[in-house]
């Protein structure tokens, strides 16, 4: 029987899940959901003899039923292959009589590489499959590891381009890096000046857009979203659920039909969603913990039945977590109003003016599965502390990032570590700027630096004037220093008196001196003072 998807808005509104794949989102604004959840119909037993392709294959093959089963199996083939560090996918690692499942081992070290290895093949297959002709521009907001996780999936993949949008002050600096740094043709990525909320507003703003769309049809454009809003996106993460549950049958650590309990970290709700979703198509688990940081609106609402978004936005160290408005919770509550998109579509708008809204007591009944908790930034870090100093796990996530080899190397004080250059593995960190480094190389750095430039004229004037006169350099490096990290360490960023003393002591002790000032910023900071 084919799978039909409907709006949470309106149920008129209706696709093949292929289709789903390729909207994205409503035309409405809603979400694409089941018209109704199907039921695993392999035992679980079995599926524990599987490994994470098959299992993949049996659960998704429910949920997109207007694929074939060969376009299916080309799509995880590609999917999960060498780009996973290790041969089961996702590992499920026993520690302290809890089992945590590792969705870290995929090409950007985020869960999100589950969903976004697969989804680029889901879609162009669904786009082949509907006569699509025209070029499909992925739209996405990412509040830090869906944006690089979306770009490394879509990355030259024929027939798309992706636009990732991002709050520019709201993601890690390690994540803006894997960003910005993506290599593609078909890759875009916008900072902007708010937070994730903003950006996923955005984003549904621009789907939502009819006069945009017709143009871009005109143009040969069509948009989509790697966004968790994408039910392409969503169907793939109820396969680790099962996963997990398979795992812990074939090592006798479950009975069949034992209930298991989850523990989701979640800002935005699509990832414990799925969970929710396995769980309704017959997967035994039990209570589904959704766990929130200091922006804690899930929190609140499965403790009061009230949603409500008018709060302060805190920046944790989970910025990935740092979200007010879940989208994927309407998922949910279209399911808890007992599948009635007109009540959804009340709720939704009550969110959208007035930014709160509640559910019945019915509703708040059919939300028994649920339960919330929440940690602020000092309690996850000194649970991170706790377990690292009882079990070292965490030295497994570190393994991950940097390499087998734990050996760190540290530059003190600029001082020349010979072995250093002896070494071919382990973590180097430093500068590494002392000259004896390039004893063996000098001819070939001089001759780097003796090739005959290309300069305009103006700058082989400075040049000039540099070699020809009593020369100063003054290097202001001030982007670095922006870094909240790197800005608590050195004390803040050096004001432009720090420069001007700088300059009164070279000029007493050096006269007739001139200042060359080589200021490397960012074009969103205003350079200092002491600059023209």
């Amino acid at each position: 029987m084919e799978m039909i998807y409907q709006s949470t808005r309106n149920a008129g509104e209706q696709a093949t899940a292929s289709e789903a794949i390729l909207k994205g989102l409503a035309s409405d604004g809603g979400l694409f959901v089941p018209n109704e959840i199907p039921l695993f119909s392999i035992p679980f037993t079995r599926m524990a003899e599987m490994d994470y392709r098959e299992v993949a294959f049996e659960v998704m093959r429910l949920f997109l039923t207007d694929f074939t089963s060969e376009e299916l199996k080309h799509c995880i083939d590609k999917a999960y292959d060498k780009k996973f560090d290790v041969p089961e996918i996702v590992p499920l690692r026993e520690v302290d009589d809890v089992h945590y499942l590792e969705l870290f081992h995929g090409a950007t070290i985020a869960f999100k590489d589950m969903a976004l290895s697969i989804l680029p093949h889901l879609l162009t297959a669904a786009a082949k499959k509907n006569s699509v002709k025209e070029e499909i521009v992925i739209l996405t907001a990412t509040s830090g590891d869906t944006g690089k996780a979306a770009l490394a999936g879509f990355a030259d993949v024929p027939g798309t381009r992706i636009i990732v949008f991002y709050p520019k002050d709201g993601v890690s600096p390690i994540q803006e890096k894997q960003m910005v740094t993506q290599r593609g043709a078909n890759t875009m990525v916008v900072g902007i000046h708010g937070n994730f909320d903003d950006a996923q507003n955005g984003v549904k703003a621009i789907f939502n857009n009819k006069e945009l769309a017709a143009a871009m049809r005109e143009k040969g454009f069509r948009f989509s979203s790697a966004n968790s809003i994408n039910i392409g996106r969503l169907v793939p993460q109820i396969v680790y659920y099962v996963y997990a549950y398979t795992r812990l049958l074939a090592a006798g650590k479950l009975k069949e039909g034992e209930r298991l309990n989850v523990v989701v970290p979640t800002g935005n709700f699509g990832n414990i969603l799925a969970a929710y979703y396995a769980k309704c198509a017959g997967l035994p688990l039990g209570k589904l913990i959704c766990a929130s940081n200091d922006n804690k609106v899930l929190y609140d609402f499965f403790q009061s039945g009230t949603y409500d978004k008018n709060r302060d936005f805190i920046l944790t160290t989970s910025p990935s977590m740092d979200i007010l408005i879940s989208s994927n919770l309407e998922r949910l509550i279209y399911r808890v109003a007992g599948d009635d998109a007109k009540k959804n579509a009340q709720l939704m708008q009550a969110l959208l003016k007035d930014g709160v809204y509640s559910v019945t007591d019915e509703m708040r009944e059919r939300l028994a599965d649920f339960y919330g908790g929440f940690a602020t930034v000092k309690q996850t870090a000194d649970t991170i502390r706790e377990l690292y100093e009882k079990t070292g796990y965490v030295n497994q996530v570190r393994r991950k990032i940097f390499g087998k080899k734990e050996t760190i190397f540290r530059e003190v004080d600029e001082k020349y570590l010979g072995e250093v250059l002896e070494q071919k593995e382990g973590i180097i960190t430093g500068f590494w700027q002392s000259e004896e480094y390039f004893k063996g190389v000098k001819e070939q750095v001089r001759m780097l630096y003796n090739k005959e430039r290309v300069l305009d004229p103006a700058n082989r004037e400075i040049l000039r004037r540099i070699k020809f006169s009593n020369s100063i350099s003054m290097h202001i490096r001030r982007g670095d220093y922006t870094w909240s990290d790197v800005s608590a360490i050195f004390g803040g960023i050096c004001t432009a008196d720090y420069y001007k003393k700088a300059m009164s002591y070279f000029r007493s002790e050096y006269t007739d001196s001139k200042f060359y000032i080589f200021l490397l910023c960012s074009v969103i900071f205003d350079p200092p003072d002491c600059c023209p």
